[in-house]
């Protein structure tokens, strides 16, 4: 990782020669063009032999204020392709076709990458065929080492661009030449976070490789094809992408069971079949002769519950082996320079034995118990006072209507539905906001901690936000026609509105709006072509498509029970999601920069803890069922009888999912296997570097 900021690279020190761009003219332009891959002058030199190559390949693209100077644009394309001793990045930059310019292309030399893939912890073919942790000592004898385009994916190599221009870091005091003495760098200052509050640097973006785009998407989402190019994903957009397709795919055809269950008892059960028509009219529930004595709704419940194990179970097996796949299996983020929002005082870290900033646990810890965890549970608090606003006022509105019974009280039975939405539409918005700058005030050392603790944030106040009102009718109110009601609205609502703004609307954005915008031809200059990709809007994230397939797993998983038709429904949605997703990541939005991941995540685990409350949903709304309680009466059962009975099922159900998650292991027999093994070369080559640097 760079240690930036060297006296070298700061005062313009004998290095300077070296890593100036060459044949620059007095008038500030440099001869040779910046194009897809670059040869000739222009880009800095490299000092490593084995680096030197005729072909650079632009990855990054850094774009600059309006305002900065050419000696600030100079310094920082010197800095950018200072060696790692003399603390810079030891990358490759141009200064586009225009030295004065407010761009900068950056690449990666061949032991850069080498390094950084050794310290993110990848794995990589071996000269035998398996995948071992990446050595750079031990480089020869893995397989493609010398031909970066094979060794690493487009994703990987720009991650590690990403990854080393952000881990600059000033090694003392120095002045930015051409900023004024307010934005001096301290001693171990983030260099590229301070460039940013400075305005220097407007935007770090990876490039498009337009080739392998189209290849991509005529294999994604122009054809036919049922099969998604996951390896492709993972290639162009890296792993992060690629699990959430991954998993999106497999919860698709996931989705094919339930669904085929739930049209089948929606077809033969006339119970069944009059309590849906009853959800989507306005009449009440009436009375119904039951088919016989198990009721569908009984077998979808019992079936929601183990569907949902079953499910995550295989789920993680399929996680672990495309983990494997890609190289991800034993990454190594704990080991790396803290993330640049990372702050405290500077000391040596016990670990990596490196100079940075240290914060402690128990700092971090009490920051969370005193500050974040009442916030959060004020806003959790604001969701529950809406949902109680909510009923309040649908309780005035409906005897309001009752007594004057016109068209205006007609109208208003709307407005607490309609004021609702609005509030908390607001508040996850705000509550957005806050939980950010908690995140932040909670000072994670790694990046990958920092996303962690903001999802969890995030995922309990969405699930409130979701889920609140429809367990209050279903724990609180009992009602099960209103719930099924609910549900049913809930579904067709936001299945229409998700087609219109997942497909109709990104259609016809890039069809009138963002094409004519972005319409280039083969001559315009390749500078331009970059421009373009920058002033695409920037890809908003995963977060809000996980959120819509946990919401979705959650309307299945714990109340699909009264009402079969919800997994036909989601997976109607599904199949057109897939296509429009990987349509907007590839057509409407700049590319993004996604670090390797092993999997889901925190994702991973507010998926099994819903499929754990599902336990705990579908045995109450086995004990509100109409046909149960008319059997228990029969039997002459007493309600504290039919609710320990209901208790006792529950916890057998519960033993159940324990050992369907025992009976099937997180991951493959051969996947453990290649892990130990992995670990193992790990920590021998550990050894001999140690005995190594012993002897010498």
């Amino acid at each position: 990782m760079s240690k930036a900021g060297g006296d070298e690279v700061a005062g313009g020190s004998s290095s300077e020669k070296a890593q100036q761009p060459e044949d620059e003219t007095p008038s500030g332009k440099v001869p040779s063009k910046l194009s897809a891959t670059t040869t000739g002058p222009g880009w800095t030199k490299v000092s490593c032999p084995c680096c030197v190559s005729e072909q650079v390949e632009p990855l990054v693209l850094v774009k600059l204020g309006e305002k900065v100077r050419p000696e600030t644009k100079r310094w920082l394309i010197k800095l950018i392709g200072a060696p790692q001793k003399d603390g810079g990045a030891a990358l490759l930059a141009h200064p586009g076709e225009d030295a004065s310019g407010d761009i900068i292309a950056v690449s990666a030399p061949r032991c850069t990458l080498l390094r950084a893939t050794e310290e993110l912890g990848l794995c990589k073919p071996y000269r035998n065929g398996d995948m071992e942790a990446f050595s750079y000592n031990d480089r020869d004898n893995f397989k493609d080492s010398d031909k970066m385009e094979v060794f690493l994916t487009l994703a990987e190599r720009q991650y590690i661009v990403k990854y080393e221009l952000d881990g600059l870091r000033a090694q003392r005091d120095l002045r930015i030449p051409g900023l004024s003495d307010s934005y001096t760098l301290q001693h171990r200052d983030n260099i590229w976070q301070k460039l940013g509050s400075a305005r220097v640097i407007v935007d770090t973006l990876p490039l498009h490789n337009p080739e392998q785009l189209k290849n991509l998407s005529e294999a994604w989402y122009c054809g036919n094809q049922l099969a998604q190019p996951l390896d492709s994903v993972n290639g162009y957009f890296g792993s992060s992408v690629a699990f959430y397709f991954s998993f999106l795919d497999f919860y698709t055809w996931s989705l094919l069971l339930p669904a085929i269950l739930g049209l089948s008892i929606a077809y033969f059960s006339g119970e069944v079949q009059k309590e849906m028509v009853d959800s989507v009219s306005a009449s009440g529930v009436t009375h119904v002769e039951h088919d016989s004595a198990v009721s569908g709704h009984m077998i979808l419940a019992v079936f929601s519950m183990l569907w949902s194990t079953v499910f995550m179970e295989l789920w993680k097996r399929r996680s672990s082996s495309l983990s494997y796949r890609w190289g991800t299996l034993n990454l190594a983020e704990r080991f790396a320079e803290p993330r640049p929002g990372f702050h405290g005082e500077l000391g040596v870290n016990p670990v990596t034995g490196r100079v940075e900033p240290l914060f402690p646990e128990w700092q971090r810890d009490l920051r969370m118990a005193l500050v974040s965890v009442p916030v959060v549970g004020l806003f959790l608090g604001l969701v529950v006072l809406g949902m109680l606003c909510f009923y309040w006022g649908e309780a005035q509105v409906q005897q309001l209507h009752k007594d004057w019974d016109s068209l205006l009280s007609q109208t208003l039975l709307y407005m607490p539905s309609v004021l609702h939405i609005v509030y908390t539409n607001m508040l996850a918005t705000v509550y957005k906001t806050v939980a950010q700058s908690l995140t932040e005030y909670e000072n994670h050392r790694e990046e990958s901690a920092y996303e962690k603790h903001l999802t969890t944030k995030v995922l309990v106040f969405t699930f409130f936000n979701y889920f609140a009102v429809l367990f209050h009718i279903a724990f609180f109110k009992q009602d099960v026609p209103l719930l099924r009601k609910r549900l049913a609205s809930l579904l067709i609502v936001t299945q229409l509105v998700n087609q219109v703004t997942e497909v109709v609307i990104p259609f016809l954005v890039d069809r009138f709006i963002s094409s004519p915008q972005r319409a280039e031809s083969e001559d315009d200059p390749q500078e331009d072509k970059f421009r373009n990709q920058s002033n695409l809007p920037a890809f908003p994230g995963l977060f809000a498509e996980y959120i819509e397939l946990l919401v979705q797993f959650g309307y299945l998983s714990l109340f699909s029970c009264v009402y079969p038709l919800t997994a036909v429904l989601l997976l109607i949605n599904n199949l057109t999601e897939i296509r429009s997703d990987a349509y907007k990541i590839c057509k409407l939005f700049r590319k993004p920069f996604f670090p390797p991941v092993a999997n889901m995540g925190v994702w991973q685990t507010a998926f099994e803890v819903l499929s754990f409350v599902s336990v705990v949903s579908n045995c109450w709304l086995l004990l509100l069922s109409p046909r149960l309680q008319e059997l228990c009466q029969e039997n002459g059962m007493s309600s504290t009888n039919i609710l320990l009975l209901a208790v006792l099922v529950e916890h057998v159900l519960i033993l159940v999912k324990l050992i369907l998650a025992v009976l099937i292991p997180d991951e493959p027999d051969w996947i453990r296997k290649k892990r130990e093994h992995i670990e193992y070369t790990s920590m021998q080559a550990l050894k001999q570097q140690k005995i190594q640097s012993e002897e010498s």
